[in-house]
Protein backbone atom coordinates (compact mmCIF):
# COMPACT_ATOMS: atom_id res chain seq x y z
CA UNK A 1 0.00 0.00 0.00
CA UNK A 2 1.26 3.43 -0.91
CA UNK A 3 0.80 6.11 1.70
CA UNK A 4 1.46 8.99 -0.66
CA UNK A 5 -1.28 10.18 -2.96
CA UNK A 6 -0.22 11.57 -6.32
CA UNK A 7 -2.39 14.61 -7.05
CA UNK A 8 -3.22 14.90 -10.73
CA UNK A 9 -4.20 18.03 -12.65
CA UNK A 10 -6.33 17.92 -15.77
CA UNK A 11 -9.94 17.28 -16.63
CA UNK A 12 -12.25 15.79 -14.05
CA UNK A 13 -12.22 12.47 -15.92
CA UNK A 14 -8.40 12.46 -16.04
CA UNK A 15 -8.26 13.12 -12.30
CA UNK A 16 -10.59 10.20 -11.56
CA UNK A 17 -8.73 7.91 -13.98
CA UNK A 18 -5.45 8.64 -12.18
CA UNK A 19 -7.02 8.38 -8.72
CA UNK A 20 -8.84 5.04 -9.11
CA UNK A 21 -5.68 2.88 -9.32
CA UNK A 22 -4.34 4.68 -6.26
CA UNK A 23 -7.57 3.97 -4.37
CA UNK A 24 -7.34 0.31 -5.38
CA UNK A 25 -3.83 0.30 -3.91
CA UNK A 26 -5.08 1.86 -0.67
CA UNK A 27 -7.84 -0.72 -0.32
CA UNK A 28 -5.88 -3.81 -1.37
CA UNK A 29 -4.72 -5.97 1.47
CA UNK A 30 -6.74 -4.08 4.10
CA UNK A 31 -9.80 -5.91 5.40
CA UNK A 32 -10.95 -3.33 7.95
CA UNK A 33 -13.96 -1.43 6.62
CA UNK A 34 -13.45 1.71 8.74
CA UNK A 35 -9.80 1.99 7.71
CA UNK A 36 -10.77 1.68 4.06
CA UNK A 37 -13.60 4.22 4.35
CA UNK A 38 -11.26 6.65 6.11
CA UNK A 39 -8.56 6.38 3.45
CA UNK A 40 -11.12 6.67 0.67
CA UNK A 41 -12.51 9.92 2.11
CA UNK A 42 -9.00 11.32 2.50
CA UNK A 43 -8.07 10.43 -1.09
CA UNK A 44 -11.19 12.04 -2.56
CA UNK A 45 -10.94 15.16 -0.38
CA UNK A 46 -7.25 15.60 -1.16
CA UNK A 47 -7.65 15.17 -4.92
CA UNK A 48 -10.76 17.26 -5.45
CA UNK A 49 -10.69 19.64 -2.46
CA UNK A 50 -14.42 19.35 -1.91
CA UNK A 51 -15.96 20.84 1.23
CA UNK A 52 -16.98 17.52 2.78
CA UNK A 53 -16.49 13.86 1.88
CA UNK A 54 -17.80 11.14 4.14
CA UNK A 55 -19.80 8.05 4.81
CA UNK A 56 -22.98 7.41 6.71
CA UNK A 57 -23.58 3.79 7.71
CA UNK A 58 -26.94 2.12 8.27
CA UNK A 59 -27.26 1.21 11.96
CA UNK A 60 -30.51 0.35 13.72
CA UNK A 61 -32.64 1.84 10.93
CA UNK A 62 -30.88 5.21 10.64
CA UNK A 63 -27.78 6.56 8.97
CA UNK A 64 -24.98 7.13 11.47
CA UNK A 65 -21.94 9.28 10.71
CA UNK A 66 -18.88 7.29 9.70
CA UNK A 67 -15.40 8.28 8.52
CA UNK A 68 -15.28 11.72 6.91
CA UNK A 69 -13.06 14.67 5.98
CA UNK A 70 -14.32 18.22 6.39
CA UNK A 71 -16.33 20.33 8.83
CA UNK A 72 -18.32 18.82 11.70
CA UNK A 73 -21.32 16.92 10.36
CA UNK A 74 -24.79 15.75 11.29
CA UNK A 75 -24.51 12.58 13.35
CA UNK A 76 -27.75 10.74 12.52
CA UNK A 77 -30.13 10.92 9.56
CA UNK A 78 -33.52 9.25 9.28
CA UNK A 79 -34.47 7.17 6.22
CA UNK A 80 -36.08 9.38 3.58
CA UNK A 81 -34.86 12.62 5.19
CA UNK A 82 -32.51 15.00 3.39
CA UNK A 83 -30.37 14.01 0.42
CA UNK A 84 -28.63 11.13 2.23
CA UNK A 85 -31.83 9.67 3.66
CA UNK A 86 -33.55 9.98 0.28
CA UNK A 87 -30.66 8.22 -1.47
CA UNK A 88 -30.88 5.45 1.14
CA UNK A 89 -34.67 5.10 0.77
CA UNK A 90 -34.56 5.04 -3.03
CA UNK A 91 -31.25 3.14 -3.34
CA UNK A 92 -30.30 5.63 -6.03
CA UNK A 93 -27.62 8.20 -6.75
CA UNK A 94 -28.75 11.77 -6.21
CA UNK A 95 -27.04 14.84 -7.66
CA UNK A 96 -28.18 18.17 -6.22
CA UNK A 97 -26.94 21.29 -8.09
CA UNK A 98 -28.30 23.64 -5.39
CA UNK A 99 -28.99 22.13 -1.97
CA UNK A 100 -31.31 24.97 -0.97
CA UNK A 101 -33.72 23.81 -3.68
CA UNK A 102 -33.80 20.19 -2.47
CA UNK A 103 -37.01 19.55 -0.47
CA UNK A 104 -36.13 18.69 3.12
CA UNK A 105 -32.41 19.34 2.73
CA UNK A 106 -30.56 18.99 6.04
CA UNK A 107 -28.12 21.89 6.40
CA UNK A 108 -25.20 20.37 8.30
CA UNK A 109 -22.99 23.19 6.98
CA UNK A 110 -24.08 26.56 5.65
CA UNK A 111 -21.10 26.42 3.28
CA UNK A 112 -22.54 23.47 1.35
CA UNK A 113 -24.00 24.54 -2.01
CA UNK A 114 -24.18 21.31 -4.07
CA UNK A 115 -24.07 17.62 -3.23
CA UNK A 116 -23.85 14.10 -4.60
CA UNK A 117 -24.87 11.01 -2.62
CA UNK A 118 -24.25 7.42 -3.67
CA UNK A 119 -25.82 4.43 -1.93
CA UNK A 120 -23.51 1.58 -0.92
CA UNK A 121 -25.15 -1.70 -1.90
CA UNK A 122 -24.55 -5.31 -0.94
CA UNK A 123 -26.92 -7.99 -2.23
CA UNK A 124 -29.36 -5.26 -3.22
CA UNK A 125 -29.50 -3.75 0.27
CA UNK A 126 -28.18 -0.29 1.16
CA UNK A 127 -25.64 -0.52 4.00
CA UNK A 128 -24.48 3.10 3.83
CA UNK A 129 -24.02 6.14 1.62
CA UNK A 130 -21.10 8.18 0.33
CA UNK A 131 -21.95 11.86 0.74
CA UNK A 132 -19.93 14.61 -0.94
CA UNK A 133 -20.62 18.34 -0.55
CA UNK A 134 -19.10 21.26 -2.42
CA UNK A 135 -19.00 24.93 -1.54
CA UNK A 136 -19.73 25.63 -5.23
CA UNK A 137 -23.08 25.34 -6.99
CA UNK A 138 -23.43 22.78 -9.81
CA UNK A 139 -20.23 20.97 -8.82
CA UNK A 140 -21.34 17.43 -9.62
CA UNK A 141 -22.33 15.89 -12.94
CA UNK A 142 -22.51 12.60 -14.84
CA UNK A 143 -18.71 12.31 -14.85
CA UNK A 144 -18.73 12.31 -11.04
CA UNK A 145 -21.63 9.85 -11.00
CA UNK A 146 -19.80 7.43 -13.30
CA UNK A 147 -16.45 7.46 -11.54
CA UNK A 148 -17.76 7.65 -7.98
CA UNK A 149 -20.05 4.70 -8.72
CA UNK A 150 -16.96 2.78 -9.84
CA UNK A 151 -15.11 3.83 -6.68
CA UNK A 152 -17.86 2.77 -4.24
CA UNK A 153 -18.03 -0.53 -6.14
CA UNK A 154 -14.50 -1.21 -4.89
CA UNK A 155 -15.71 -1.39 -1.28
Amino acid sequence: MSEDLQIIQGSKAEQYQALIPQIKGLLSGESDLIANLANLTAALKTQFRWLWVGFYLVKENELVLGPFQGPIACTRIQKGRGVCGTSWASASIIIVPDVEKFPGHIACSSFSKSEIVLPLLKAGEVWGVLDIDSSDYNQFDETDRQYLEEIVGLL
